[in-house]
């Protein structure tokens, strides 16, 4: 069996049409949002306020929902999730699992604990996040003690 062609690293696997949309999204109310508390006449100043606060506090959370990435370089890998940062040797990841079902990648490591990654998630872009799973599996396979998983 022919030995799987691995990608260039560093590399950076993020969900992009899923981040592209919740960018623009989160672009757009606030533009909307503060567009309407402009234009609002009976609004005070506190309440304009409080209408821009609004529409920055919702955009900022649909940054956060955008901010998973899994990085990997050659000494290992960078999981970003919404709220957490952590870097993993090669040889921490036993298996990178995606299951049918699953709604992101999780790394089984060697210290008995499992991983999340939401940064390969299939929910819009299927083929693409099986794509990155296989590609992390093999970087892993070939760097560390990694073993095929799912």
């Amino acid at each position: 069996m022919s030995q799987p062609e691995l990608p260039a690293l560093p590399v950076t696997f993020r969900p992009t049409r899923t981040r592209a949309v919740l960018l623009t999204v989160g672009a757009a109310m606030f533009a909307v949002i503060t567009a309407i508390a402009l234009m609002l006449n009976t609004l005070s100043g506190g309440e304009r306020v409080a209408f821009v606060f609004t529409a920055l506090l919702l955009s900022g959370v649909l940054v956060l929902l955008s901010r998973p990435k899994v990085v990997a370089d050659e000494g290992g890998v960078t999981v970003v999730n919404l709220t957490t940062k952590r870097r993993l040797e090669w040889a921490e990841i036993v298996r990178v699992n995606l299951r049918p079902g699953d709604a992101w990648v999780f790394l089984d490591l060697s210290d008995g604990t499992s991983l999340p990654a939401l940064g390969i998630q299939p929910g819009v872009a299927k083929q693409q996040a099986i794509r990155d799973a296989r590609a992390l599996r093999d970087l892993a396979e070939s760097r560390g003690t990694g073993t095929h998983g799912g």
